[in-house]
């Protein structure tokens, strides 16, 4: 067997627009005129098949002198040396022909270039945060748990110290598949850690999108109560950990209005996104309430974002609240189904 036909030598093979490549070869002849079977090998451009990076067999389970590689295949021997999303890499390709035991190599290689796609392949199915720089500290039994938003995305409310960190997809495992963040905040494959250099403690909303391997930070600097009546933030809330703010012993006054007491309220967020400041809003998923009391389903109290408007979206403190203390929490918690928060009048 001496000639490989396809692909051409050097051909860049971009698997963003790539679903499956014909690689094929002449066909090595038997003495015998028996079957002889075939498989496919990869190595780096500057190594040998004594221990390739990948081999499979032909198409027809090693019968015919052709392999369709899928993009699966070949976005595995890209990770396989190494290649993170986007990058990409030569390798050197043969064929191997063989009538049992004894495998022969064909008598000439060629060179393809893989080029890997955006995005991380079978995407974590949970995701954790450790390390010295999260609440977690470096125990993976007590990594953080993401809030999983949609295929491939993940968020969480916490705050980070100076340190280090990093993802990985379980914390039974001895050896978790993990992932941390390079520049431009890309998401990576591998060990590796993020440094967090500040000396101050920060709370964030990191959203991370396995589909487009890259993270967004927004920094949470101030989170309060909106009493609509007012029309502005009353008392601000204390982050504490796991995603929850707090704030103790509030007095809450309704605003008197011709028509009664408004006891409207909702919650303003002042974050930054690395260039500006600009507020967040949680409210109802009703644009409007009635007053709650102490048999009112939990689900009034959970959280949405909502408009900025005076009025629109408004909870309703219970009547027992007017002109007495009370503790408000409130929790962006990963661990919930939903986010939500409450109101405790303080006895």
């Amino acid at each position: 067997m001496k000639t490989l036909f396809s692909p051409e030598n050097n051909q860049l093979l971009d698997l963003s627009t790539t679903s499956s490549v014909l690689f094929e070869w002449d066909q090595a002849r038997a003495e015998d005129g028996g079957l002889v079977l075939y498989s496919v090998a990869f190595s780096k451009v500057d190594g040998n098949f004594s221990n390739p990076i990948y081999t499979m067999p032909s198409d027809g389970n090693g019968l015919y002198n052709k392999a369709t590689l899928t993009k699966d295949v070949l976005n595995k021997i890209a990770k396989l040396a190494g290649l993170q999303p986007l990058e990409s890499a030569k390798f050197k390709w043969t064929v191997f022909s063989s009538k049992g035991v004894n495998a022969v190599q064909a008598d000439s290689t060629r060179i393809v270039e893989i080029k890997r796609p955006l995005g991380i392949d079978n995407p974590p199915a949970q995701l954790y945060i450790t390390g010295s720089a999260t609440e977690g500290g470096t125990d993976l039994s007590k990594a953080i748990k993401l809030k999983q938003t949609d295929n491939g995305k993940y968020e969480i409310y916490t705050s980070l110290k100076s340190g280090t960190y990093h993802f990985v997809d379980n914390i039974t495992s001895n050896q978790p598949n993990e992932y941390y963040l390079g520049s431009d905040n890309i998401i990576h494959e591998g060990a590796g850690e993020t440094t967090v250099s500040d000396p101050v403690t920060k709370v964030y909303h990191m959203a991370l999108d396995f589909n487009l391997v890259n993270a967004k930070f927004q920094q949470i600097k101030e989170l309060a109560l909106w009493f609509a009546g007012y029309n502005q933030a009353t008392f601000n809330l204390t982050y504490d950990h796991d995603g929850i703010w707090k704030a103790k012993n509030q007095l809450i006054t309704f605003h008197q209005e011709s028509w009664g007491r408004d006891e409207r309220y909702k919650f303003r967020m002042l974050i930054n996104d690395g260039t500006s400041d600009s507020y967040i809003w949680w409210g109802s998923i009703n644009s409007d309430n009635n007053r709650p009391d102490a048999t009112t389903p939990a689900n009034f109290y959970y959280l949405f974002p909502v408009n900025s408007s005076q009025y629109d979206y408004c909870f309703k403190f219970r009547g027992e609240c007017d002109l007495h203390n009370c503790d408000v929490n409130f929790y962006l918690s990963p661990d919930i189904a939903n986010y939500t928060h409450e109101v405790i009048v303080d006895q």
